[in-house]
């Protein structure tokens, strides 16, 4: 019986360090996978110690009459010095892809060590950074287009409700002088499709390995995706191209030298061309992946910040 008990209390501490193995185990797999999500393999954005004074990160919410009245989330990186000034500063609205979150363009991509560091350098290339929330979950497909039915405009959430609402907010330069839209894959055609419908509301248009035809979704366009043409950015252009030369709208976009949209970007820079709309396309190596937008983050702000009014 001695060794009946004997073996049973090695059976339990057994069970229970297999137990409190699979807990830490557990634990582990979560916080890898939660890091992952935050920062896609990448280290935590750290600004460099000379940098004493960063910028702040907000989170509001915007009433959207165009989503039927839904409260959508936005954050925002205000740049240094924002507090103490009196300046007014440029903002540049940035549309994260599908599936996406806003937070990626300062955990991933940096965005707000790269505003911290040229604001520092130069507070002549500070700008505000505005980032909504395009979707009403993670996996839900909305292209940043008005879809049919009540409720679902998103592109004009973007191009109105939150322009105002940011412009009434924070100290802007109210004025396509003033704004940049710019998006990263379904972002990026989001934001070329925006604009071009909105050709007096952004003054530079950027799209990271963004698209112009857009995908054939009937939740979006129709079950007949009657407007799918409405929202395609190759057939709009035309008829808005007289309207961007007058205001000097500047596009400026790239793809992955891996990245099957780039022959959709070739044939957009090619139409831009043609009807003599300033603009900028290259090809950078890489795919279409977190790598090749980090990689030239730096880069888009800068293309961005150099086109804009500074007050």
């Amino acid at each position: 019986m001695e060794g009946i008990g004997t073996l049973r209390l090695a059976a339990v501490g057994t069970a229970a360090a297999l137990t409190a193995f699979l807990a830490v185990g557990a634990v582990g797999v979560r916080n890898y996978g939660l890091n992952y999500w935050y920062y896609r393999g990448f280290s935590a954005p750290r600004d460099p110690v000379w940098v004493t004074r960063p910028g702040t990160q907000e989170r509001f919410s915007v009433t959207s009459l165009a989503l039927g009245g839904r409260s959508q989330p936005v954050y925002a990186y205000l740049p240094p010095g924002y507090a103490t000034s009196r300046r007014r500063y440029p903002v540049i609205y940035l549309l994260h892809g599908f599936p996406g979150r806003p937070l990626a363009f300062l955990e991933t991509l940096r965005m707000g060590v790269v505003v911290d560091e040229l604001a520092t350098r130069d507070p002549a290339r500070a700008a505000i950074l505005v980032m909504p929330y395009g979707s009403t979950g993670t996996f839900t497909d909305k292209e940043w287009a008005d879809g049919v039915g009540g409720g679902a405009g998103w592109a004009t959430f973007v191009s109105h409700d939150l322009v105002r609402a940011v412009d009434a907010r924070y100290r802007t330069i109210p004025s396509a002088q003033g704004r940049v839209i710019a998006g990263l894959s379904e972002g990026g055609y989001g934001a070329i499709n925006i604009a071009l419908h909105n050709p007096r509301e952004f003054g530079v248009v950027e799209s990271w390995s963004g698209y112009e035809r857009p995908d054939r979704i009937r939740s979006i366009f129709g079950q007949q995706l009657g407007t799918l043409s409405a929202n395609d950015p190759t057939l709009l252009l035309p008829d808005v191209a007289r309207e961007l030369r007058r205001e000097h709208t500047f596009f400026w976009f790239y793809s992955g030298s891996d990245d099957r949209v780039r022959k959709e970007n070739r044939a957009f820079a090619l139409q831009l061309s043609q009807l003599r709309i300033p603009h900028h396309y290259f090809e950078a190596f890489g795919g279409h992946n977190w790598g090749l937008w980090r990689r030239n983050a730096l880069a888009a702000y800068l293309a961005a910040i150099a086109r804009v009014s500074h007050a």
